[in-house]
This record gives structure tokens, sequence and C-alpha cells, in this order.
């Protein structure tokens, strides 16, 4: 497999229906929103994402979340030392490049997003080991100011027994009605050379992109309310690339095309020709 010799640039266009792309915990989980109204996703709620498609891919992945977890270990360093290799490294000094050449080599997520060991020892210190990925991710944007709609929650059952009824009242529940956000990111083909991600991990990611949302259903995000609708996958002739990313991601615009759109079919996506870079069209699953 050939380490990825080229810059990739990428802009995802998806959409969200009556649903809360991504909670904010310290607003009593609304959707995430800036000071000016606008939606926003996280970069670590996608690459959560992310590392779910993968792992559905049959991709090994460190960082996997507990209602994800397929090989028992608890904690992140329970994972790594259960590799023999990493265990005996981390008790050796001055093995930090080796620990992150076979960490890189073991987890799609580490060689792609990077990671860091940093894990307690005993008399000996410890070790902390930072692995810096080719693969960055934007915050997701929405195009327009977003409408959260809020509603109370009730139950009609007791949490416990001994009770004669418990409290109908649950809390809260946030959605936002409709919105079109636009998700940026680039893969750099210098630390694709340190952590060796190769053309192949750039096809799987991409696929990843494409069914960002399959397999990813919750009560706050029903099966179909949030959809890919386009990626636009730009792969330059060089290390360096023909333009910088900042130039590559301007050159999608969205638009809506009335005041209050309700739909992805309200919107217009303009895509402005760039010499010599010429993006891949995807259509989402």
């Amino acid at each position: 497999m050939n380490t990825l010799d080229r810059k990739i640039d990428f802009t995802v266009i998806l959409s969200v229906e009556k649903a809360n792309p991504n909670g904010d915990p310290l607003n009593g989980n609304r959707p995430r929103q800036n000071y000016d109204g606008y939606g926003e996703i996280s970069d670590v709620a996608i690459k959560r994402k992310i590392r779910n498609r993968l792992q559905d891919m049959g991709e090994s992945i460190f960082v996997q979340s507990n209602d994800r977890n397929l090989d028992g270990y608890a904690s992140l360093r329970d994972r790594a030392e259960a590799n023999d290799t990493i265990k005996k490294l981390m008790k050796t000094k001055n093995a930090s490049d080796q620990v992150a050449a076979e960490a890189c080599a073991t987890w799609m997520d580490v060689r792609a997003f990077g990671q860091v060991f940093a894990f307690k020892g005993d008399k000996a210190g410890g070790v902390s080991v930072g692995v810096r990925g080719p693969v960055s991710i934007h915050t997701a944007t929405s195009v327009a100011p977003i409408d959260v709609t809020s509603m109370q929650i009730t139950k009609s059952v007791n949490s416990e027994s001994g009770k004669e009824r418990g409290s109908d009242t649950m809390g809260m529940k946030h959605r936002v009605d409709h919105g079109v956000y636009v998700l940026n990111g680039s893969i750099n083909t210098q630390l694709a050379e340190k952590t060796k991600f190769t053309q192949e991990d750039a096809e799987k990611f991409k696929q990843a992109l494409v069914s960002l949302f399959e397999n990813d259903a919750s009560s706050a995000r029903p099966e179909g309310s949030m959809e890919v609708h386009k990626v636009y996958w730009w792969e330059h002739d060089s290390k360096l690339g023909r333009f910088s990313s900042a130039k590559v991601h301007r050159a999608v615009s969205v638009q809506a095309l009335t005041d209050e759109p309700k739909s992805f079919l309200d919107y217009e996506i303009k895509v402005d020709a760039l010499e010599g870079l010429e993006p891949e069209i995807l259509d989402g699953l």
C-alpha cells in the first residue's frame, strides 16, 4: 500500500430535519449554535461518526464508544496494553517513536486523526506519546440561522417499585426543524507520511463521509433525519497542492433560494472552477 502522496480537500453538504445533530451539554443539550444563531456540529462529533462508519467497514478503531465496544476493553489503556508490542515499548525509555509507529499501524483512527497516549506508570513514571494525524475536520456550520424547537417530555410509568405514581415530567427535548450544514476538511501529505496514512485509507475515509449518518440513529436523531447530500473531493497533483485549503473550500457556496427554506430543494449549490483541479462529486448514500 502506497502512502498518500497528494493533498486532499473535501466538503460535505448535509441536512437536518427535526433532529438534534449535536447537543450542547453546557446548554441543556440544545442543538449547538454560535452567537449569530447559526447551527454548529463539532469536529469531535463528526469524528465520532466517522470512526463508527470505519468500524462498520471492518477497520480497527482505537477510540471506540461504549455502545460500539467490540473488543471488551474497558479503557483506552487496556486496549493499548493489549498490544504486546506497545505494552513492552511503554516500559522502555525513549521509545515514543516506536509506540507511535505501532499504534498507527494497528488502528486506522490513530493514523488518520492522531492520538495522545498519556498513561500513568509505576515508579518508572508512565508514558506520554503524541501522534499528529493528517486528517483535519472543521466544525460544520449551517448555511442560515436555525430555529430550535423545544418540547417537554413525560412518562406514564414508575421508574421504581413501591411508589404509587412517579412524576410525569422527564425533562426537555430539543430539535432543529430544518437546517443545511457545510462541513470542510483536508488531508495533509506530510503528516500522512509520518503516520503511514495510505491512498487506500483515503478511499475508505471518503466512503465514510458518503455514508456518514448510516447506522447512527437515536431518539435525538431518528432514522432518515440527517442526510449527506453531496461530497466534493479534490485530489491535488502534488503534496502541497495547487491551491490553499481555504481557497478550495471557498469554491463551494450554498445559498438559500427563499427567505424561509424548508427543505434541501430550497438551496442552490455553486462550485467555482479552479484551474487544474476538478472535484469528484459524490451523492450521499
